[in-house]
Order: C-alpha cells, then structure tokens, then sequence
C-alpha cells in the first residue's frame, strides 16, 4: 500500500487496496465472532461436563478411598479446581492457539510455564487444606462450641491461610518476572527492527514500502508473541489445577466388579461364615476374628457387646462397603458380591444412630430414593416406626421441614425411610437410642408384628433385645457367647454380667431423681 501511494501512474490502485482490505476485514470480525461464540458455549459445555463427571467419579469410589482423603480436599477438586481450569481454559486457550501458528517462543516460555504449573499444583493443594479446616469446623460446630474453641479452629485457619498466601507471592513473583521477560524481548525486537531497516532504506536496498510493510508484520507478530506469553503461563497454571481432576477421574474403585444377581424373589437368609476383617487403613488389626452369623426372615437377632467389638463392622460389610479378608458373606446361599449392587441395597435397609435428614419436607425425606412411592405406603411405613402421630402435629404434617428434629423423632423419621421399600433385611444400628423405652418397645413390637423381614438390632440398651430371637455377644471381634435371652442369663457369663450392671446403674439413676 505504500508503494502504491508513492505511485502516482495508478490513483486508482490504492482505492482498490483498502476495498479489497476492508472486505477482508468485516469478513474477518464475522468469522471471528461466530468462533468465539461457538468456542465460549462449548467451553461451558466442557465446564458442566467436567464437573458432573469428576462428583459421579468421586461417588463411585470405594468407601475406604473416603477413609484416606478429606473432605475439604475432595470438595476443593470438584468446584476450585474445575472452576480455575475451565476459566483459565476458556479465556486463554482460545488466544493461545489463535497466535500459536503466528509464533514459536517455546524455550523460555517452557520454563517459565513449568514453574507456574508446580505453584499452581501447589496453591491448589494448600487451598484445599484449608477448605478441610473449614469443612471439618462448620460441620462439628457444637463441639468446637462446647469447648470454646473458635480461637483456635480460627488460628487454625489462618495458619492454612499464611501457607496460601506464602505461595501467592511466589506466583505473583513469577508472573511479574514473566511479564518483565515479555515487555523487554518486544522492546529489543522492535528497536533492533527499527535500526536495521533504516540502514537497508538508507542504502537503497529495500524500498520505502516494504520496510513499513514489514513493520506491519513485525507489530503482528509482536502482538502474537505478547499474547502466547502472556497465556501459556495462564494454560501451564490450568493444567497443574487440572492434575487432581484427572487423578479422580482416572482413578479405579478399589472394588470388586458389580454382580448380576438380581432375583425376582428373594427369602432374606443372610449368613457370615467365619468372616475376619481388618480395615484398609489398619491392615494388621483383625476388626473381626472368624465371625459367624445369621439372620432369617421374620426373626430378630440381636448384636450386643462391649464399644469397638465390631458390631458397626458387621454392618458396614451387610453393606458390602467392604470386603472380607477371610471367609464369606451369603445371602440367600449365594455369595453377596454377586449381586447386583442397585438390587442389594433395594433390599438391605441400615438405619444407623445418627441418621442424617435432608433440607427438605419429611414427605420427601421418608420417599427419598423411593419418590414414585404412594402416601399410603408412606403412612403405613411411619406407623410402623411410630413417628405418624408426632408428624400429624407437626405445623404442616408431612410437608414440614424435616430440619430440627429431636434426635428420637429424626430415627423414627429413618426408620420409616427404611420400611417403605420393603426390605428383605433391615438393619438397626443403635436406631432407637434416642427413644424411651417405651417408645422402644412399640417400634420393635411393631416391626416384629408387620414386617415379615430378617431384622439385625444392634444395641448398648440390653433391656431392648429380650425379645430377640437369638443374641450375638461380640468382643473383640469375637463371638463369646450366643443365645436366647434366658438361655444366657441362665448361663451367668458376659451377657448376663452385662445386663446386671446395666439394671444396676438404671436402678440408681431412677433412685437419683426420685
């Protein structure tokens, strides 16, 4: 275009340049909007994507993977660290291979993009500590309350912080000393291009034109470089929060294959044939010593004994959240990793001591899993577990929010959650601590009356599983003794010793309020 306005044998030639010049360019400025639409929405598309996958990745994983990671560090992966990768993504890598085909400035920008990786893996990590503390904190609030500790879990806090911040300043070193490296090497290009071509015009030996043509091409190019440095970095620093990401999504559950059993009918006849167990973080501790059981249908059989016996245990593998070292678990002969894991835990009810209860109604919490359900299997299912008449009360039955139960009303509340699948097996894991006795004893007349499933109590509260048709005393991951309630009391040994002291310590408490 110079040349052609230092020609003045064709007027017309530069008029026909910038027209040519301005087609390009308003086709150029369509192309590029259409890209950067359609790149910008399928970013968002890899966003949700990615997220969804790595928290289903995350929920397939064995239970002893939880056991290992904390909570903090796994909740830090699926939003952080996904969120930082895709806006990091989603902002520079467009650009970064826009300018790629322009420019190859790889060597210092290697190094310099390598850096950045192993501060962002680290300030990822760091965050993530953090967010444990944060987790950890607000969901034990009481505690931490009852103690008056919040200056503590508040320094705590901090301490993780400062290690969040220590690594920020390096990073912030690094991008300034990037940024610096960037300024000066454009600087240096357009002088030393500056220079040289004066020399070359002075000599005659470029014209006018193509010196300025190439200052054009050099201010492209420069613009290119600049852009490439500036978002490497960016796209190193994704690619370091990414690693987690992909270490969740590739990871294996721990896990056998799920089984194909999945029986139309199935009787509910569980037994553990001398099962011994040791959890994945304490390998050398035996939690269950060949241990044997076995439930039938429409029976009661009670688990009793001392804290750390391993009573949980036992549900933990019903629930096939683990598996034996030793020995094996049949349900209804066959072994239990053979089914169908969806199928299983249809028809394997747990109610445990803590249940939790979900921000919702308690219409939805009792159908939670089960939303096709009827309201007549619901209130059938919450008489059973003697919780309709305190729901009916409530300011709007059913539809009540289900937050601020009192502990007995919240297993009752489960209980019911439990029974209107119909179990074949149901589970009660100190399920009814929170009850009175009497109270107690409606709930498991009720489900021995109604209910014709096998039914596995497990308790401390040794006056509620008289009525059991066979008791279990597990210590130490032992069997020391089993029977019917008379049939051990007869026998005078553990069980019995332990219902006594039990009597004795209700009689003085009854005698202290009196």
């Amino acid at each position: 275009m110079t040349d052609w306005i230092m020609n003045e044998d064709e007027p017309e030639a530069f008029t026909h340049a910038i027209t040519v010049m301005s087609l390009i360019t308003i086709m150029s400025a369509v192309c590029e909007f259409i890209c950067d639409l359609i790149y910008n929405i399928t970013m968002s598309c890899i966003h949700t994507y990615i997220q969804g996958l790595v928290f289903q990745s995350v929920l397939k994983q064995e239970i002893a993977f939880f056991d290992t990671v904390h909570t903090g560090d796994v909740v830090s992966r699926i939003t952080t660290d996904t969120n930082k990768m895709s806006e990091s993504l989603s902002e520079k890598l467009s650009l970064l291979m826009w300018y790629f085909i322009r420019a190859i400035f790889l060597f210092l920008l290697h190094l310099s993009g390598k850096f950045h990786q192993t501060l962002s893996v680290r300030v990822q990590e760091s965050l993530a500590r953090a967010n444990d503390v944060a987790t950890e904190t607000f969901s034990s609030i009481k505690t931490v309350r009852s103690f008056a500790n919040e200056d503590g879990e508040t320094r705590r806090y901090k301490q993780r912080l400062e290690e969040t911040y220590s690594l920020n300043k390096q990073e912030a070193a690094a991008y300034a000393a990037s940024t610096w490296t960037n300024s000066l090497s454009s600087l240096a290009l357009k002088v030393s291009i500056l220079y040289y071509g004066g020399r070359l015009v002075t000599g005659d030996d470029v014209s006018s034109g193509d010196l300025v043509s190439f200052v054009l091409y050099e201010l492209q190019l420069t613009s290119a470089v600049e852009a490439f440095m500036s978002c490497y970095p960016d796209v190193k620093k994704a690619i370091g929060a990414s690693e987690k990401i992909f270490e969740y999504l590739d990871r294996k559950p721990q896990m056998p294959p799920d089984g194909s059993l999945a029986p139309q009918t199935l009787e509910g006849h569980l037994q553990f044939k001398n099962v011994t167990f040791a959890y994945p973080n304490r390998p050398d501790t035996a939690v269950l010593k060949a241990f044997s059981l076995e439930l039938k249908a429409g029976q009661m059989t009670a688990l009793v004994g001392p804290s750390g016996g391993g009573k949980s245990t036992c549900v933990s593998l019903v629930e096939r959240f683990y598996q034996p070292q030793e020995g094996e678990i049949l349900l209804d002969g066959k072994p239990l990793h053979n089914y169908k894991n969806q199928y299983l835990h249809n028809k394997i009810a747990v109610v445990s001591q803590e249940p939790v209860l979900f921000a919702r109604s308690v219409k939805e919490n009792i159908k939670y899993g089960l939303e096709e359900a009827s309201d007549e299997d619901m209130f059938s299912a919450a008489k059973i577990a003697n919780a309709h008449k305190f729901i009916n009360d409530l300011p709007n039955g059913y539809d009540t929010d289900a937050r601020g139960r009192s502990g007995g009303q919240k297993q009752r509340i489960a209980i019911a959650r439990a029974l209107i699948g119909r179990p074949q097996i149901l589970v009660l894991d100190d399920a009814t601590s929170s009850l009175d006795t009497e109270s107690e004893h409606l709930v498991h007349q009720a489900l021995l009356s109604s209910s014709h499933c096998a039914i596995l109590l497990i308790t401390h509260r040794l006056s509620a599983v008289e009525k059991a048709c066979h008791i279990i005393f597990l210590q130490g991951g032992e069997v020391l003794e089993e029977g019917s309630h008379a049939e051990l009391m007869k026998k005078g040994g553990s069980y019995a010793q332990q219902v006594q002291k039990q009597n004795t310590v209700f009689q003085r408490n009854k005698e202290g309020v009196i």
